[in-house]
């Protein structure tokens, strides 16, 4: 999809993205690109909705999750770490 900036410098997207991402971006700035990153209406319920679980999980939890996970993952790569 392309699309190009008008006389004033504004850009237009169209209402399917619009519909489909919303209607605020943050502008992420690459030495060679630049892209536009959603942002949810309600930033706070995205981050507990990302979170899932991990949301009422105790970092004892999380960190005992994290060790049984690399464990396996170097039994799996025939390591004994």
């Amino acid at each position: 999809m392309a699309t190009e900036t008008d006389g004033q410098g504004r850009l237009y997207i169209p209402k399917e993205v619009r519909e489909k991402y919303g209607q605020r971006y943050h502008i992420v700035m690459y030495e060679d690109r630049i892209e536009l990153i959603p942002v949810a209406d309600d930033p706070l319920a995205a981050v507990r909705e990302a979170a899932g679980e991990l949301h009422d999980a105790s970092v004892e939890k999380i960190r005992e999750d994290i060790e049984t996970v690399a464990k396996d993952e170097a039994e799996e790569a025939g390591g004994d770490r």
